[in-house]
Formats: C-alpha cells, structure tokens, sequence
C-alpha cells in the first residue's frame, strides 16, 4: 500500500482518538486498530473438526508446535507470533496471564495447561523464532460444528463477531470435501465488517489431499481436479480467492523432517517391489509386518503417523529415483504435498495486500464505532473515513474484487476474466497481473502493459461501454498505470479517477 493511505488511516485514528478520549472502551478499540496496522498480518487458519488445521499451520511454520492431537489445547483459540525467545503465554478468560513451562515430547511442542482448563483460557500466544512467522501472526481455531458447542461458538465468535471488525485480518480455511457448512462459515466471515467492505480475504484448502485418492501416487493429481471444480463453482467463487489440495500431513513431516525418517525410507525403498507394493496396500500390513530387516515396529508406528501410506509410498518412489539425501528429498515431498502453490497464494494474495487488509481493518472499525456511539462534531471523521475509502485504489481494487466474484460487472466474459487478474485476483505482483511468467523481464512487463492498458482505454471511452462497467474500466487503467509506474522505478501516489 502506498504510505499516503497508510498515513491517512493512522490521522483518522487520532482523530477518532481525541473525539472519543473520555469513552475507555472505545479508546481501547481505536487503540488496536492503530496496533495493528504496526503488527504483521493476522491469518486465522479455520476449518471443520478434524480438517487438519493445526498440521497445516505446522507445515507453513516448518516446525511441529502446534498440538495436533484432540487433547484440550486444541479447544483453544492459539497465536503464534515471531520472536526471538520462545514462550508461551496464557491469557485467562477471567483476565490476567502466566508464561506456561515449555516442554518437547517426541520433537513436539507439548502445551501443559496447569491448573486451567481449555474454557478458563480465552486464548495461548506462542512466541517462536521462525523465520516464517516474522511478516504474519497465524491463529489457529477450534474446529467448527465441534459436538461441543462451546468449542465451535469459540471459532465462530472469534472469527465473525457480531459487532465489531474480526480479529483475523484473512482466513485460510479447511474443508475435506465442499459442504454448505463450508459455505455458511465463508458467507459469515464475509459478512462480517469487514468483509462488508468489499473484501474477499479467504483462502480455501482441500485438505488431507492424499486422501482423495485413497493414498495413490497420483491422489494430488486428483485432488487438484476436484479443487479446479471448486474454485469455478459460483458458490465458493465469490467468497474466496482460490482452492488448493495439500496434503497437510506429509507436508508438516517434510518440513521438519528427521534423519530417523530419512532411513526408514530407505529401508523400505531398498526392498524388492513386489515385496514392497505387498507391504504397503494397508496400514495394517504395514504395522504388522517382520520386513525389511532394520526397520522396528516403533519405526514403522512413527513413519506411518508423520507420513501417512501416501507419504511413505511418495518417499519410497523419490529414493529410487535419486532422492538419496534427507535434505533434497524432504524438499521434493514438501513441493509434492501441495503446500508450495499455498505458500505462493499466501504470498500473491495475502502478504502483498497486507497493509491494504489491515487498514480496511482499521477503517471498518472506526466505521463501525462512528455508528455505534455517535458523537457530536464527529462529522469531520465521518468525512475523512469516506474520502479514504473511496480514493484509495488499494480499496477499489478490493471492492472491484468482490464485486466481479459475486454482483458480477456488465462486461463481457472475457474482459470480465481480464479485470479480475489486473486487479490482483490472481495476486498482486506485476507478472501475475499481466498473465506473464514469474521470469518475465521488465521490458516485457512495460510493453504488456502497455498494450493492455491502450485496450482499457478504448473500452472506458466506447460509447457503447455500459455506464455501469466505467468505474470498472477505470480502476483497470489506474491498475496498469501502477504497473508501468513500478516498471519505471517511479512511486505513484493514487489518487480518483
């Protein structure tokens, strides 16, 4: 986002600030907001019980501490932010907080709640020196529809609460298969406040992938065609950015994987495959069996919980083809997983936005405050609110966004297809919204714009280009002009069209 909105947003909460001095909840309030747009971004990861949240969020983390069994932890809504020093800290319903000890079990991070109980606590901050977590705060929730309701009323109100901003700047959400309950929950958080607001700030994941294909070579090939239907049904279309089949379970175990691991493998892959195909039709077989020579019950109890049949077979299948290093080979599992193309929807949709969702975060909220508890000579907020969300192009971006995957634009198909991706629908970089490949040189960037730009500007000045799709056409054109703005090296400062 250019500084001048980020300027403007942080203005408009002083502002608000010293209209609403002697209110202590709303101080509070506008005291977060302006907090967060400091803070890395907030991405909740949200999905059904048992969709595989946790070990996702291991996976994009690359290190297992968050708990993935069904113990009470798992019931609590958990942060997990960088820093340099690791701790975890409880903060209690009742208020107050305490650091919890901090214990491995098995490479695991293990949570010992004390004397509390999961309802007792009203959230756990993992502080973690991550590397992945210095540009985003991930905040896994409790499974919804959980046969507890409390559990599920957790997610719910932390994610979509009925009168304020959500606490997740976006949300990556599990489903296994697409069920309404599915898109009830995309609908609520996106009628939130914030999604109120012209924002499509979700990301489906078609998660335990490998399942899909009963553990198959091929079951993410599968996968990606059923998460290819998904992403195209109009239903889910509208209420995230795009769909991607991972196999959460493999990918968490390759991104940490062990030298224990790495031989078990290659136990295994030294096998005949006849003997090797027998061994690994079923979980079962595999457990119960005396070969190949080495390899411990404990052995295959740990590789089959970290890798799954899908995983093992997939790691077996590498080996034999040149995998013959634990490093190389824990790379190409965790590229096969699937997690790669999230980590890059991650990046292309959420972290290039990341000012622009924050500040829509601040903006919703001091909205939403401006209407809640009206002040007297509080009309100037009203006002800067208003010319900060409509001259913005960030802003229009997003609501241009949102209203091509939903209300839909009176352009015609393809146009309609090419205004998405200009706008960032495909994500934000300048190859990305051009249709170019990522190795594209800045030549070709500039004379793609170039070219995409001269068709928009005839399509905004056709008199037969219907009045309802020229704001449309001119966000485009402002879109491209910041593409040759970046091309050229110049910093653009966006203003109305």
């Amino acid at each position: 986002m250019k500084a001048p909105t980020v300027a403007g947003v942080s203005d408009l909460i002083k502002e608000a600030l010293a209209v609403y001095r002697d209110d202590p909840a709303a101080v509070a309030a506008l005291e977060g907001y302006a907090a967060r747009l400091a803070e890395p971004l907030r991405i909740a990861v949200a999905g059904m019980v048992k969709a595989g949240k946790s070990t996702l969020l291991n996976a994009i983390i690359g290190e297992e501490i968050a708990p993935t069994d069904t113990g009470e932890c798992t019931r609590i809504v958990t942060w997990y932010r960088f820093a340099h020093t690791p701790r975890i800290t409880l903060h209690s319903v009742a208020g107050g907080s305490r650091l919890l000890p901090l214990k491995r079990a098995n490479g695991r991070l293990v949570f010992d709640l004390g004397r509390d109980r999961a309802e007792d606590v009203e959230r756990l901050v993992v502080e973690w020196p991550s590397e992945s977590l210095r540009n985003v705060t991930l905040i896994d929730t409790p499974g919804i529809a959980s046969l507890s309701e409390d559990v599920s009323a957790r997610s719910v109100s932390f994610l979509t609460p009925a009168d304020s901003p959500s606490e997740a700047d976006a949300v990556v959400y599990l489903m296994r298969h697409m069920h309404a309950a599915d898109l009830r929950f995309l609908e609520s958080f996106k009628d939130t406040e914030a999604g109120r607001s012209g924002t499509v700030n979700a990301l489906a994941v078609l998660s335990r992938a490998d399942e899909i294909g009963a553990g198959r070579i091929d079951s993410l090939l599968s996968a990606g065609d059923i998460a290819e239907r998904y992403r195209r049904d109009p239903s889910l279309r509208k209420l995230a950015l795009g769909v991607v089949p991972v196999a959460g379970l493999l990918a968490q175990s390759a991104r940490s994987m062990r030298q224990s691991d790495y031989e078990s493998l290659a136990l295994l892959s030294a096998m005949d495959r006849p003997d090797r195909e027998r061994l690994l039709l079923s979980a079962d077989r595999f457990l119960r069996a005396a070969v190949p020579e080495g390899l411990t019950a404990e052995a295959r109890e740990q590789l089959l919980a970290r890798f799954g049949l899908f995983g093992i077979r997939l790691g077996v299948v590498l080996i034999r083809a040149g995998f013959t290093d634990p490093t190389p080979l824990a790379h190409e599992l965790a590229r096969r997983s699937g997690l790669d193309p999230l980590l890059t929807m991650l990046e292309g949709q959420f972290h290039a936005r990341a000012d622009a969702l924050k500040a829509r975060t601040a903006l919703v909220g001091v909205e939403s405050l401006l209407r809640s508890s009206p002040r007297a000579g509080a009309g100037h907020l009203a006002a800067a609110l208003e010319r900060l969300q409509i001259n913005a192009h960030e802003f229009r971006e997003l609501r241009l966004l949102a209203a091509l995957r939903t209300t839909g634009v009176t352009l015609r198909h393809e146009l309609a297809a090419e205004a998405e991706r200009i706008i960032g629908g495909e994500g934000v970089a300048a190859h990305a919204r051009l249709g170019l490949q990522t190795e594209a040189s800045t030549e070709e960037i500039s004379a793609e714009a170039h070219r995409i730009l001269h068709r928009w500007r005839l399509v905004s000045e056709n008199p037969l280009t219907d009045r309802s799709a020229l704001d449309a056409c001119r966000v485009v054109v402002r879109s491209c002009e910041g593409v040759l703005a970046e091309a050229a090296g110049l910093h653009l400062h966006w203003q109305p069209a």
